[in-house]
């Protein structure tokens, strides 16, 4: 498991019973005892990782190490839209409902009943989704930078959200489907400029002494042949709020995670996406709640404070009981 390296981790690519094909990273430890941790099988102790926009699984290659070193298993999809995975054209497919089922539907394939699971940016809001809609899979639930959002009684518009966030006023653009294609046409400088390569207008999650920190030129190249051509999927995410609207609403999802829900929120002081009306809005929500502050981070913390989420999660899970015990893992 090199990180420079992406064909160095395990990769598999399957059909769930969703219809929907996903291509993802399975990485097991190497273990040669049995593996116990408060009455769960090393089985159980799997970790799923959610990406954001725009990304990879690759963009847990310096978290999939430690975590597998530690004794857990760790998988990582590529999301609906990105990579290898399938990349339907209508926007409905992308509703943060159907991506819980799909994440079920690869549990289920992998043999797996509960997980940890941890998202990062749009990865953090589907996994807090994912715990409203299937909370009987998780054992625990992790956040970076973006925090837990309650699901609204009543509909708001994008143009409305903005109005609360200006932060996120960049999603406006994201939203309009003309985007794709201007998006697509001007690939290479729209990643450089999400990954802060060079210094948006549009982009609050970077800043300007965050040039070539996020990937090199060949960690750049990796990534954007994962989605070059390719942004119409990506992009549906930001244009499902009514559907998701109108989903949650339809069930009757709760506005608070289960009170026995064990919650960690990790982000950057300078990260825009976090801002001090959601992180409020975070802690009405949540009975068992975590919040570790990076300081001087930005949105991008799985490379910038690599070592801190890596270790501080590894912390948590073996405070709250889920840390790996009696094992020896072969480097």
């Amino acid at each position: 498991m090199n990180p420079a390296d992406p064909s160095s981790f395990n990769h598999r690519t399957e059909q769930l019973s969703t219809g929907r094909t996903y291509h993802f990273v399975d990485q097991k430890p190497a273990l040669t005892a049995t593996a116990t941790a408060a009455g769960h099988s090393h089985d159980e102790l799997t970790i799923l990782c959610v990406h954001g926009f725009p990304d990879i699984w690759y963009g847990w290659r310096y978290q999939i190490g430690p975590w597998v070193r530690a004794g857990y298993r760790v998988v990582v999809p590529d999301m609906l839209g990105y990579g290898g995975t399938d990349k339907p054209l209508a926007v409905e497919e992308y509703s943060t409902r159907r991506l819980s089922d799909d994440l079920v539907a690869l549990l289920d394939l992998i043999g797996v009943s509960k997980a940890i699971v941890i998202g990062h940016d749009w990865g953090s809001y589907t996994a807090g989704r994912f715990a409203l809609w299937h909370p009987d899979r998780l054992l625990a639930l992790g956040l970076l930078s973006v925090p837990f959002s309650p699901p609204n009684k009543e509909y708001i518009s994008l143009k409305d959200v903005v109005k609360r966030v200006p932060n996120y006023a960049y999603q406006m653009y994201f939203a309009n489907p003309e985007s794709t294609k201007e998006i697509e046409a001007n690939f290479e400088r729209f990643l450089r400029l999400m990954y802060g390569i060079e210094v948006p207008e549009i982009n609050p999650m970077v800043g300007e002494n965050m040039r070539e920190v996020i990937v090199n030129p060949r960690e750049f190249e990796y990534v954007g042949s994962q989605m070059r051509s390719n942004m119409n999927g990506p992009l549906s995410y930001y244009r499902t709020s009514k559907i998701r609207f109108e989903e949650e609403k339809a069930a009757g999802l709760p506005s608070y995670l289960s009170p026995d829900l064990p919650v960690l929120h990790i982000w950057g002081t300078k990260d825009g996406t976090a801002t001090p009306g959601m992180l409020t809005k975070m802690r009405e929500s949540i009975g068992r709640l975590e919040e570790i502050r990076l300081p001087e981070k930005r949105h991008w913390i799985m490379v910038q404070g690599k070592d801190e989420v890596s270790r501080e999660v590894l912390k948590w899970l073996n405070e709250l009981g889920l840390g790996l015990v009696n094992f020896v893992t072969k480097l």
